[in-house]
Parts: C-alpha cells; sequence; structure tokens
C-alpha cells in the first residue's frame, strides 16, 4: 500500500512538472474513470463466482508490469505525457479488476459482530500508508527522482504478493451464480431495493464530486512555497488526519444510527473544505486537510458496514464491486470538476464552491431518502 501510494503522487507530479498545468492534471481523472466505473462491476461479479484468492494475485502481476512501466517512460531523455495516462489507465483497469474481491473478504474472516471492529484496523494501517506513502513520495521524488521513485513501489510487491500467496483457497459462496450481465444486473437491482445503500453512495458521490481537491495539490504546493515536499505534505495530511481518527475509532462499534453518521460526517468534511480553500497559513490548510480526512475516514467506516451487514454473502461481491466503482470514480470526477473550475477562476473559489456544494447536497440526499436517518444497525430490515 505504501508504494501504491509513491506512484499516487509520482504521477500527478510528473504531468505536472511537465505541463505546468492544473487541467493536464484534472485531466487523469478521465484516465481513471471509466475503468473506476465500468471494471469493479465485472470485478464484483467474478468475485462471486470464482476463487477470490487467484483473482487477487492475477491483478497484482498486472500492477507489477504497469509500474516497471511507469519507471521505463521516467527513465527516457524526455518521458511521454500520453503514456502516463495509457499507464494510469492500464493499472487502474488491473486495481479495479481485483479490488471487489478484497473488499468482500472481512465478512468470511471474522464474525458479524466484529466486521465494525476489523474495518477500524484496516483503517488504521490502510491510513498509516496513505499517510506515509505521499510524505515519502515526496522525499523519494527530491532526493533519488522519479525513475526510482517508480522502481521502489515495483519491489514492494514483493510483500503484497506473498500475503496473497499466504491467504487459504476463497472460493465461491454457496448458492453464487456464475460470472455473467445477469448476475450483475442481478447486483443493481438489490442496491436499488435497499434506499440505505442507495443513501449512503449518493452522499459520498456529491461529497466526492463537488469536494474534491486533490488535483490542485500541485498548484497548491506552489502557493505555500514550492516542491515536492510540501505537495508530497497536502496529498498525505487528509490520511494523517483519516490515521488520528481511526487510532481513536472504537466508538465506531457502537453507532446504531449509522446512516445519519454518514451525513454527519461528510457535511463535516465540506465545512472543513471550505476553511481549507480560506486558510492563507500552511500549517492552517493542513489542520482543515486533517479534519477533513478524520471527517471522510468516520464516513468511509460506517458506509462499509452497512454495504456488509445489508448484503448476503453470495452478492457482496457485486455489491461491494458497485460500492467500490462509485467511491474511486467519484473523486476522478471531483479532480477534473476541481481542475476545470480552478482553471476558469482560481483555486480558492475551486475549492471553497466545492466545500459549499458537499454540505448542501449532503442535506438535500438526507432530506429525499429518509430511510439514512432512520437505519438502525440493530434493525436493518425496518
Amino acid at each position: 500500500m505504501i508504494g501504491g501510494e509513491l506512484s499516487f503522487v509520482a504521477i500527478p507530479y510528473q504531468v505536472f512538472q511537465l505541463t505546468h498545468s492544473t487541467l493536464a492534471v484534472g485531466l487523469l481523472g478521465f484516465c481513471t474513470l471509466v475503468p473506476l466505473v465500468c471494471v469493479p462491476l465485472v470485478g464484483g461479479t467474478l468475485a462471486d463466482a470464482v476463487d477470490r484468492r487467484k483473482l487477487l494475485l492475477q491483478t497484482e502481476v498486472a500492477l507489477v508490469l504497469v509500474t516497471v512501466l511507469l519507471a521505463v517512460n521516467a527513465a527516457l531523455p524526455h518521458p511521454q505525457v500520453w503514456a502516463l495516462y495509457v499507464l494510469l489507465t492500464l493499472g487502474t483497469t488491473a486495481f479495479s479488476l481485483g479490488t471487489p474481491a478484497l473488499r468482500s473478504l472481512l465478512p468470511r474472516i471474522v464474525a458479524e459482530d466484529q466486521i465494525a471492529a476489523a474495518s477500524a484496523l484496516e483503517g488504521i494501517y490502510g491510513n498509516l500508508a496513505a499517510a506515509a506513502g505521499p510524505i515519502l513520495a515526496g522525499v523519494l521524488i527530491s532526493f533519488v527522482g522519479l525513475t526510482t521513485t517508480y522502481l521502489i513501489d515495483v519491489g514492494t510487491f514483493a510483500a503484497s504478493l506473498a500475503a496473497l500467496w499466504l491467504l487459504p483457497p476463497l472460493p465461491p459462496a454457496e448458492g453464487a451464480p456464475r460470472a455473467s450481465v445477469r448476475s450483475m444486473v442481478e447486483g443493481f437491482r438489490y442496491v436499488r431495493s435497499r434506499p440505505i445503500l442507495l443513501g449512503i453512495f449518493l452522499v459520498d458521490t456529491n461529497a466526492m464530486i463537488f469536494g474534491m481537491p486533490m488535483a490542485l495539490f500541485p498548484a497548491m504546493g506552489e502557493s505555500f512555497g514550492g516542491g515536492a515536499r510540501i505537495v508530497g505534505l497536502l496529498y498525505a495530511t487528509p490520511y494523517i488526519g483519516a490515521l488520528l481518527a481511526s487510532l481513536v475509532s472504537g466508538w465506531t462499534s457502537h453507532v446504531r444510527r449509522q446512516g445519519l453518521g454518514v451525513v454527519i460526517a461528510a457535511s463535516c468534511w465540506g465545512v472543513a473544505l471550505i476553511l481549507f480553500g480560506f486558510a492563507d497559513a500552511l500549517w492552517l490548510a493542513l489542520v482543515m486537510l486533517a479534519l477533513a480526512g478524520a471527517a471522510d475516514y468516520v464516513s468511509a467506516i460506517l458506509r462499509s458496514v452497512i454495504v456488509l451487514t445489508a448484503t448476503p454473502d453470495e452478492m457482496r461481491g457485486r455489491v461491494t464491486g458497485i460500492e467500490f466503482a462509485q467511491v474511486a470514480s467519484a473523486p476522478s470526477l471531483g479532480n477534473v470538476e476541481a481542475g476545470a473550475v480552478a482553471a476558469a477562476t482560481s483555486v480558492r473559489f475551486s475549492v471553497v464552491s466545492g466545500g459549499i456544494a458537499s454540505v448542501v447536497g449532503t442535506l438535500l440526499i438526507a432530506a429525499a431518502v429518509p430511510a439514512l436517518l432512520r437505519y438502525d444497525s440493530k434493525d436493518p430490515d425496518a
């Protein structure tokens, strides 16, 4: 996970260095959009129909090959911007194909009443990697360059491949259908039949499309003093906030009104981004980003628990595939939106207006989907 974060920062940083355009960085969102929207639906259908361990091993090998090609491109005398767009598309495709299998594993490993606690533990190591990775990326890019940074990412795949190899076989659940378009459609029908699932998906989509400012971080890094280390710090800070929140997240296991918690957390995300947009001092901007990351983490934990407990095992691959398509594609749209608005107006206007839209949209969705506010984890079918 730390290795993946190295490339996550290196790719937009390299695009900005080659083009000096926030729009060019924002357009990276288009490279991830189609794979993140469509491929998880296929991956989720496969996850319900095949051995999930084998599927994950195959997608990891594909990611290794893509990262090797990123290093090769960076080593060229004149690295190609088009190659970064193509490789990002291919890497996102492989990642999206395997992620539904990974995200649907918890109920096969722990008891249902431990899912929230297990999700919180996942949040600790995930946010640690997400926080440390961008900081490490900024340092590595500054001292050893982009080529070596990508090669270090290649080396880290040894750990993930070993971990996946040590998993036991994970065959399909009893009664799971064969992978087909029909079984994929059944996943959508199930989501549509559960208003709580629709509600949490809509809230997160709204927050990410209008409140995702990461495409602006390379430009904001220059306004705060410039340099790869500042950019890496901006990318890392939301995850530092999420990590701190995860260390005290035991209380999330006791939340009954989880839908209401999602609404509150999403609103806090938007408010924190509004204040981040107005911040002129780096320390204040970082504090607001950390608060935004903490709010997003709480929302993510509650949404994950709702999805895993409200979905039967034979449907979890498909529903988590739909969830991941929403969770992962919405920020890509948000980065395109943020970059385009900043290019047309200003960076500050893009951030502040996005935060306002996040809050207003969340409240409108809560009013339109009453199941969000009345959902009770002790009586999920009520």
